[in-house]
């Protein structure tokens, strides 16, 4: 092993401007996958949770989607995805510095990401529904509200509070989970700093890969994805700390 010879590929000329590439990608994902899987999870579990009588088929539908996709592996819908999701022509084309074959990964990639978490954020969103007290609706049909209003206005938003921590929580496993996306030979983190390992002979000045060049690109790969995760960490226990003291300010008064 040749450390220096292995630390000086960060030093080659546009390796971490690419692997910076790779980090900022890797955060587009999440961040669209959340966004997109929150707004569909939140369907879900309204669905799943009010859809009765002539509205049961809604009920019925959520549930065998959530119950697919939660109990089944994200790299199965990963591989699925790549092979068989069609891509809107829009998204086929070169576009934000992507050939149109990187834009088609990248969509598949979302839409793989957005079918696994949203089953699991909508069992979020579902157990924060389901500490509402009941009692509210019914306060709230008193008032006028309809039930459009009465989930917008009340029920919604006392959910999303009761499980901003939990939600938290799966955000940080979603930037974890997009490292799956290295499989599909996508644009994000894990993905270039492999390629880069492909190619290490070409960088480290010694014309053959060794296993400290190894230790390095992924050394790297785990500095970036640990502060990512841990600053998100972090996010969440005050926000816990911070819901855990209104509560006590509360049962006070």
């Amino acid at each position: 092993m040749n450390w220096q010879a292995s630390f000086s590929i960060l030093g080659y000329p546009g390796v971490m401007s690419y692997i910076g590439k790779g980090v900022v990608f890797t955060l587009v994902l999440s961040v669209l996958a959340v966004v997109i899987s929150i707004l569909l999870g939140s369907v879900l579990a309204l669905c799943r949770n009010y859809c009765t009588g002539k509205s049961r088929i809604f009920r019925w539908i959520s549930t065998v989607y959530i119950e697919i996709f939660r109990n089944t592996p994200l790299l199965l819908w990963i591989f699925i995805c790549l092979v068989a999701c069609p891509c809107p022509k829009f998204f086929a084309r070169k576009m934000w510095g992507l050939t149109s074959v990187e834009m088609k990964i990248l969509f598949r990639a979302v839409v793989a990401l957005v079918l696994f978490e949203s089953s699991i954020i909508a069992e979020i969103i579902r157990g924060g529904l389901n500490a509402i007290p009941k009692g509210q609706f019914e306060a709230a049909h008193t008032q006028g509200f309809s039930t459009v209003q009465t989930m917008s206005y009340i029920i919604l938003p006392q959910a999303y509070r009761a499980v901003v921590p939990t939600l938290l929580s799966q955000v940080i496993s979603t930037v974890k989970d997009s490292s799956y996306l290295a499989n599909l030979a996508c644009i994000e983190l894990m993905s270039r700093v492999r390629k880069i390992l492909a190619t290490s002979n070409m960088f480290n000045g010694v014309g053959r890969q060794m296993v400290s060049d190894v230790f390095v690109l992924f050394g790297l790969a785990f500095v970036i994805y640990f502060v990512i995760n841990f600053a998100l960490s972090c996010a969440v226990r005050r926000m816990q700390r911070r819901g855990t003291t209104r509560k006590k300010q509360e049962a006070a008064l």
